[in-house]
C-alpha cells in the first residue's frame, strides 16, 4: 500500500489520484472514477469530488493508498 501525503484536512479523490500517480490528469481520474474503477474504504465511489481524509483507503488499478497528514 502506497502512503498519499497531504497537509489539508481532506482531499478530493481526484486530486488524490493526480497525487499518488494513479491519474495523469483530472480528466483520466475523471472518467474512471466516473465509470465505477475506484473504490474508497472498500466501496465503489463515482463522484471525484469525494472528500478523503487520513486514514482514508482508495484502490484502482490493483493498487492501493492510503492518506496519511504530513
Amino acid at each position: 500500500m502506497e502512503e498519499v501525503f497531504i497537509r489539508d484536512e481532506f482531499i478530493k479523490l481526484g486530486q488524490a489520484m493526480k497525487l499518488a500517480g494513479a491519474a495523469e490528469t483530472g480528466a483520466d481520474a475523471k472518467d474512471v472514477i466516473v465509470n465505477g474503477e475506484v473504490t474508497v474504504n472498500g466501496v465503489t465511489e463515482t463522484r471525484r469530488g469525494k472528500k478523503l481524509v487520513p486514514g482514508d483507503t482508495f484502490c484502482f488499478a490493483g493498487k492501493e493508498y492510503r492518506i496519511a497528514r504530513r
